[in-house]
């Protein structure tokens, strides 16, 4: 039987381990927030346009201190014997009613003063869904959750020349509106090259309303659900089983925040969807044909 390790002690890792002290380190709390998103149709004044779509993102209003009657993710502290993603579900859940959804990890943020209470280190999640199937109540210590349509607009850039790199900025304004509710604020993204170093610092300029530093995770989530969008096929999770091209299209547009051009847009899905022999039936319209999603050989057995 091989010899066990000893450290400079000479202690092996068991007598290492009955002799630690945990209270030897301070130890932060730990927390979840999840940044939910939707494409669905938006309000329209008028109600002979035809509805418009709209990237959506759920909140909940605070009911206790700190922050008492802003807007938040959902989320909430980690449990000493439950794993991180575990303590997403379970978080979402009890303050939105949301159950069983696909999520994945998109951050951690750890800035030593982002909650007023004590160090609290956040691990983010992000889900595109499709909010038809969803039945949102609020629960737990929410007083009420809500799906905001969500603006993001660039509104400054600076670039500055340095001697051996430059300084770019870019001032963005993320706006949040649930019917007569409008939530606006400002992040600076910031990014300095130096030689081979490259530094990226986000900043809340203007907070509005919008609790913690919760507008830097949704700026931060906007950027890398376009990003996935682009190199991923996680945009179907919206889509009906069938849909036209024209749909597929514009729910394109409203996550990229950008037009398409046709063409380019059909060469680019042709791999990923397949052609039906059903068409859509809308009264007044031209008929359209029908596609559904295509899986990839790779992901018939994933």
């Amino acid at each position: 039987m091989p010899k066990s390790i000893t450290d400079r002690q000479g202690l092996t890792e068991g007598q290492f381990l009955e002799s630690y002290d945990p209270g030897s380190y301070e130890r932060p709390s730990v927390t979840v927030d999840m940044l939910i998103f939707t494409v669905m149709n938006r309000e329209q004044d008028n109600y002979r346009k035809l509805p418009d779509k709209s990237l959506q993102l759920l909140l909940i209003k605070r009911g206790e201190h700190p922050c008492l009657g802003q807007w938040a993710l959902p989320g909430g502290f980690v449990s000493i014997n439950e794993s991180l993603e575990d303590a997403a579900r379970r978080e979402l859940f009890s303050e939105t009613n949301i159950d069983n959804i696909y999520m994945e990890q998109l951050f951690t943020w750890g800035a030593v003063e982002r909650d007023p209470r004590m160090r609290v280190i956040s691990s983010s999640y992000m889900a595109l869904v499709d909010r038809s199937s969803l039945r949102v109540q609020a629960g737990d210590d929410a007083d009420d959750a809500a799906w905001f349509d969500v603006a993001y607009e660039v509104v400054e850039e600076k670039h500055i020349p340095l001697e051996q790199g430059y300084e770019a900025e870019r001032l963005i304004r993320i706006t949040l509106r649930h019917g007569e509710i409008s939530l606006s604020g400002v992040v600076s993204l910031k990014e300095t090259v130096q030689g081979p170093v490259r530094k990226l610092t986000r900043e809340i300029i203007e907070r509005g309303e919008i609790a913690f530093d919760h507008l830097i995770m949704i700026q931060y989530a906007i950027e890398r659900l376009r990003g996935k969008v682009e190199y991923t096929d996680i945009i179907f999770n919206l889509m009906p089983s069938l849909f036209t091209l024209s749909e597929l299209q514009r729910v394109y547009e409203i996550i990229l925040g950008k037009e398409l051009l046709a063409a380019a847009f059909r060469r680019k899905i042709a791999d990923k969807v397949a052609e039906t022999d059903e068409s859509t039936r809308d009264a007044g319209h031209r008929p359209s044909k029908l596609y559904r999603y295509k899986l990839l050989p790779h992901q018939l057995h994933s």
